[in-house]
């Protein structure tokens, strides 16, 4: 997995160990091009807010089902044997319930990222957790909560913030195939969601999508399932529980997309501005 790209961070030979919180596309992107430059990645799964594309990410390994992105292979660890199982096989990462406090004990991580995507939840201060702390999305300010940090609002997705907090939420979801936030389905009230269907589905409007405490969720356009919470997930009021892609035959649900990759370039970029890029050793050694 060492000197992938000609840019890449790792030219040193050294495989340090990054923290990814989240395992929804985002992360699973930015974990996908961490291990591809060399590092050994974990992901720590946070059940706010529910992962719907889940064909684009390592989310479903903690299930145990296959969880493959672009040639990386997602391995469920329940345990500190098993992350370091997981962050020994070659292509893979770690997917983990397991939350940042229990991770960190394993060896102080080179970078932390924080990619759960919480537009409204209040962001926990990263700074000292690692040797360099990035915020991914709304609600992180510079000096404040973390040490650099990366936009993902449709406006300045991919750009890098060094002073000063990222664009707030704006509840606009970005266009695909001509169709915004009417491709979405909502919960109405928290429950829990139960569903038959899978990720790729084709549907049509007013079709049922699945049940929200016993109540009837339909799909409110023609497409394919671009996104589907799991069967069994408990969900908050308010929150995405599917996607539908209306592109007909380029509709599309498994494997990064442009947004992804390019956040996740940001990410290496923030890494490669960061002095912890000179001081990044191999953890690794230290767990084996």
């Amino acid at each position: 997995m060492r000197d992938v790209s000609p840019h890449g961070f790792l030219s040193d030979g050294a495989e340090p160990y990054a923290i990814v919180l989240g395992t929804n596309e985002i992360a699973s992107a930015i974990a996908v091009r961490l291990s591809w430059e060399g590092c050994r990645v974990a992901l720590s799964h946070d059940p706010f807010p529910p992962v719907i594309r889940r064909g684009m990410a390592f989310h479903d390994a903690l299930y145990e089902d296959r969880a493959e992105v672009d040639g990386i292979v997602g391995q469920r660890a329940d345990s500190a044997v098993e992350i370091v199982q997981a962050l020994a096989a070659p292509g893979a990462v770690a997917v983990s319930a397991l939350q940042l406090t229990d991770l960190i004990t394993l060896r102080t991580p080179a970078f932390v990222v924080d990619a759960r995507m919480q537009k409204h939840q209040v962001t926990p201060d990263l700074r000292g957790v690692a040797r360099c702390a990035i915020g991914v999305g709304p609600r992180f300010r510079v000096d404040h909560n973390c040490d650099i940090a990366v936009e993902t609002h449709p406006a300045r997705t991919g750009e890098l913030v060094a002073a000063g907090e990222t664009l707030r939420a704006d509840g606009v979801p970005r266009a695909l195939g001509g169709a915004g936030g009417e491709r979405f389905l909502y919960s109405s009230a928290e429950g829990v969601w139960r569903t038959p269907l899978d990720i790729g589905a084709p549907v049509f409007r007013g079709y049922v999508l699945g049940y929200l405490d016993g109540a009837p969720l339909r799909a409110p356009m023609d497409g394919f399932l671009r996104g589907i919470a799991r069967d069994g997930t408990f969900a908050p009021g308010g929150v995405k529980l599917a996607e539908i892609d209306p592109r007909g035959r380029h509709a599309c649900w498994t494997g990064t997309d442009a947004r992804g990759r390019a956040i996740a370039g940001a990410v290496i970029d923030a890494i490669n501005r960061s002095p912890a890029r000179a001081r990044a050793t191999d953890p690794y050694r230290a767990l084996s």
